[in-house]
């Protein structure tokens, strides 16, 4: 399907936007809030990098790492697909797909799947990187893939979710969701509890859908679209949908955060918090960063707040992700920041790299994979000996960079 029919509100959105910057208060506020130093009490080791492929800075695309238990697999936006061993980051296979990709890698079944941004989605095999098949969905794709058993789960920008069969791309089904006139550059990626599909709109609705049938179960509206302008009207839900057993935890753009209960749509509680990164969840907690870069955490029962804290406003924080007894936040400026997932005070901080990390960190066991803007991967882990004296060491040497 076009999308040139969504182009002219998105140069008003972005005529909004460059008008507020040009002619707003010029006052420290609106600045990126700077940096301070503090004391590390946490020594995270960087294990190896890796180069994918070529820089995506500022086109917002959905490249992430994703892991399957054997390797790590990761795409860059220049066509470039690596699977390397989560030890070492040595390659295991590489392949140039020699198109644009927008979006993957997703893993499952023993298929790798990217998506691409004239709307193709290429399949190839997880051992070899063998390309197997490719299919146009139609539509630019900014969603992960979802693949189980006979089905490749594919979103486009467009409001539609499209379930390909997992052997030659053919289209099993399809639905579709009403359009906005004016929406955010983005997409939820599709999560699967059990049988069912869930994924976020640009509507503000999310839906649960039978893996096997395309049928809706239920649908819920998360994020209300009110307001008198098409801008203040936005209500997408393109971050990250959380799962935890059966509930599930999903935010929307000048809307609120709630949890969900799987089997029938129910909402559990919700939070007035506008967020565009989504939520991320371990077993006693879900963390958001607001649209202004305040990073909050929430108890997983009943959503009563537990910590916030300002450290990134303005820094274009990712998805706040768990990770041993952090949260991982990357931001604009190429940053690791490791908050206590306790008391959200900060305990390290390391530099990837001097381009933004705008993609969810991934978290595999006890390692963790960045990828950043400028086309690298690496992994991390926890120095558990936290009273070595030189523990701050790697914080310390990374700010300085």
């Amino acid at each position: 399907m076009n999308n040139l029919w969504r182009l002219p509100g998105l140069i008003a959105a972005t005529l909004v936007l460059a008008s507020c910057g040009m002619f707003g208060d010029k006052d420290e506020e609106l600045e990126p809030k700077e940096l301070v130093k503090f004391e590390s009490t946490l020594k995270i080791k960087r294990l190896w990098s890796t180069k994918v492929g070529g820089d995506s800075e500022f086109l917002l695309v959905g490249l992430r790492p994703v892991g399957d238990g054997n390797l790590i697999y990761a795409a860059s936006q220049d066509g470039k697909v690596v699977a390397v061993d989560p030890d070492n980051g040595k390659p295991r296979w590489k392949a140039d797909l020699e198109v644009e990709i927008s979006a993957g890698p997703g893993v499952g079944e023993g298929v790798l799947a990217v998506a691409t941004k004239d709307g193709f989605v290429i399949t190839l095999d997880a051992a070899s990187g063998v390309e197997q098949w490719r299919a146009n969905a139609g539509g630019e794709i900014l969603a992960q893939p979802l693949i189980k058993d006979d089905s490749v789960v594919v979103q486009t920008i467009d409001n539609r979710l499209i379930a390909l069969a997992r052997f030659d791309g053919s289209q099993r089904w399809e639905i579709e969701q009403t359009m906005p006139v004016l929406t955010m550059r983005g997409a939820s990626s599709p999560m699967l509890v059990g049988s069912l599909v869930i994924a976020g709109f640009d509507n503000g609705r999310l839906a649960a859908i039978n893996i096997e049938t395309g049928d809706i179960e239920w649908d819920s509206m998360l994020a209300l679209s009110t307001g008198r302008s098409d801008l203040d009207r936005l209500a997408d839900i393109d971050g990250a949908i959380a799962v935890v057993g059966q509930d599930i935890y999903a935010a929307g753009y000048q809307g609120r955060v709630a949890s969900i209960a799987a089997e029938s749509g129910q909402v559990l509680w919700s939070r007035e918090i506008s967020t565009h990164v989504g939520m991320a969840a371990d077993w006693n907690s879900v963390y958001t960063a607001r649209d202004d870069g305040e990073v909050i955490a929430l108890t997983r029962i009943n959503g009563a707040e537990t910590w916030r804290n300002d450290d990134l406003l303005r820094r274009d924080p990712s998805l706040p992700v768990p990770f041993h007894t952090t949260v991982v936040v990357g931001d604009f400026e190429g940053y690791l920041h490791f908050f206590s997932s306790i008391d959200g005070k900060a305990v390290a901080r390391l530099r990837q790299g001097k381009k933004a990390i705008s993609s969810d960190p991934l978290v595999v066991a006890n390692r963790l994979y960045v990828q950043s803007d400028d086309g690298s991967v690496a992994a991390y882990e926890v120095v558990q000996n936290r009273q070595q004296r030189r523990a701050p060491e790697v914080a310390e040497s990374a700010d300085e960079s």
